[in-house]
């Protein structure tokens, strides 16, 4: 029974300190400044971001992330949203946040819009040319937690 017992509680206990890891890259992507940058083709500054060892380390990297999903379209199903690391009313787009907390993702399959946080794994690319793209992007996401 007591060899149960501790089974029980090591596996409840890695359950823990997995979910806790989700929201650990966001951190790391913090390791990120952003410049501004004249962009001749568009005629006016641009932001672009320089990031650091510990995200640069990241790039092509299979990674698992918690945030809110953020649609795009109007649907109840998005193949194609941003994911951002608060809630809508606190996200980039809001102003209350800065773009490190949010990231582009392109779902294998289509993910039922919630409200409430998700759970996604996929590979993340690091943009710092294209700026109709955000600077995070996560490729081939699926879910690993509703």
């Amino acid at each position: 029974m007591k060899k149960c017992l501790v089974l029980i509680f090591i596996l409840w206990s890695s359950d823990l300190f997995a979910q806790k890891n989700h929201y650990a890259i966001w951190k790391t992507l913090k390791d990120v400044k952003i410049k501004t940058q004249y962009d001749a083709a568009r005629k006016y500054e641009v932001d672009v971001p320089v990031f650091g060892n510990k995200v640069k380390a990241l790039h092509g990297k299979v990674v698992t992330v918690k945030g809110y999903l953020l649609p795009i379209e109007a649907y109840t199903k998005q193949g194609f949203f941003i994911l951002s690391a608060l809630p809508y009313n606190l996200c980039y787009f809001c102003g209350a946040s800065g773009p490190e907390t949010v990231m582009e993702v392109t779902a294998k399959r289509k993910i039922k819009y919630s409200d409430k946080p998700i759970v996604l794994k996929g590979k993340l690319l690091l943009n710092d040319k294209d700026v109709d793209h955000l600077m995070y992007r996560l490729e081939n996401a699926v879910v690993i937690k509703p």
